[in-house]
């Protein structure tokens, strides 16, 4: 299967992946790595601007290792995370006046530069000098988690490790630069995070998330609890006299009650007709949603957080393949299942 996923990704890369990016196929060690400290803790809209600045201000790292601290943080200012901007002069220094300019060309010297982690060394390594290095970041996080099923949170020790280690399995490690970036825009373009494209992907046979209906509850992190504010879309699809529900089994509020199937996204959704049509056929492939009805918002206090959200009445005409297996409930034993109150509120108030 692992061969067969890197296959696909490298073919899907080759015939479908349009992502441009001003680093993409960037061979220039300082540039990768500038762009790299760029865009940690930043989107990447934000961080254009900043990376063709730097580059036409100090276009090389012997230009930034001689330039004045105040100037550099001045062209920095906005970013904010202003460490990352002092180890960059640090860095540059170090290999501009010890390595006579010449960035190191090993990962094991790579990660051991100031400011430089193992996901920013294996970028380097691997896009500037193809060495067989995974690149890990939140989008291969996404696709690997879905694509195996795997719900070991992502921000705990064992699962960095589980994730590397698979990462590391499924490169190819002949085409490290072209596949790192090959699974990074995958997870950009199609393995999204609240809408992805599971409907019309290339991988869609053999992702194990997408076959037991998962896709949307992965990846897991362990720090959820740590959220202020959460949206909560509930989906209450219809089959005849049942609906779908789903037992809570996870370390996080309501643990051991039911809800309905569940999308849990960062903002706020503007939901009509339309887009919920639209999601239920990217996820299930259903492509005769008969969407009944759009609450309103519906809000909770916790005692550590807010939870917001909306409930989506869907009816259709058929179960696809990927929900067979789910818990279909007789609307008329509902009530036999023990709800949160956030859904209890709106069924007291839809019966």
């Amino acid at each position: 299967m692992k061969q067969n996923i890197t296959a696909l990704l490298m073919d899907w890369n080759i015939r479908f992946n349009k992502r441009q990016m001003p680093w993409k196929g960037e061979k220039d060690p300082y540039k990768i790595w500038l762009s790299e400290i760029i865009l940690q803790q930043t989107r990447v809209e934000q961080g254009l601007s900043y990376y063709e600045r730097f580059i036409a201000t100090y276009p090389t790292i012997t230009d930034l290792a001689n330039a004045n601290d105040e100037a550099v943080f001045k062209l920095w200012e906005g970013l904010g995370y202003y460490n990352r901007c002092k180890n960059l002069l640090h860095t540059a220094r170090i290999i501009s006046n010890e390595l006579d300019g010449n960035f190191p060309n090993t990962y094991d010297t790579i990660v051991s530069l100031k400011g430089i982690g193992p996901y920013t060394a294996a970028a380097i390594s691997s896009f500037a000098f193809n060495l067989p290095y995974a690149v890990v970041d939140g989008n291969v996080f996404r696709v690997l988690s879905r694509l195996f099923a795997i719900d070991t949170p992502i921000d705990s020790t064992v699962g960095k490790q589980q994730f590397t280690l698979l990462a590391q399995e499924v490169l190819d490690k002949k085409n490290a630069a072209l596949y790192n970036q090959a699974i990074m825009d995958f997870g950009a373009t199609v393995c999204k995070p609240a809408n992805p494209q599971c409907n019309t992907c290339p991988l869609q046979a053999v992702c194990k998330g997408y076959s037991k209906a998962l896709v949307n509850k992965l990846p897991v992190k362990e720090k959820v609890l740590l959220k202020k504010n959460r949206w909560f879309y509930y989906f209450i699809i219809q089959y005849k006299d049942s609906v779908l529900v789903e037992k809570r089994t996870s370390r996080d509020i309501w643990e051991n009650l039911y809800d309905f199937y569940l999308l849990e996204t960062a903002e706020q959704i503007a939901w009509n007709m339309a887009t919920a049509e639209q999601w239920l056929f990217q996820q299930f492939g259903i492509d005769k949603a008969n969407v009944l009805s759009i609450s309103p918002l519906q809000k909770q206090q916790l005692t550590h957080q807010l939870i917001k959200g909306q409930f989506i009445k869907v009816s259709i005409s058929s179960i696809p393949k990927n929900l067979s297996k789910s818990q279909w409930q007789p609307l008329k034993d509902l009530q036999q299942l023990a709800f949160p109150k956030f859904i209890n509120q709106y069924l007291e108030l839809n019966n």
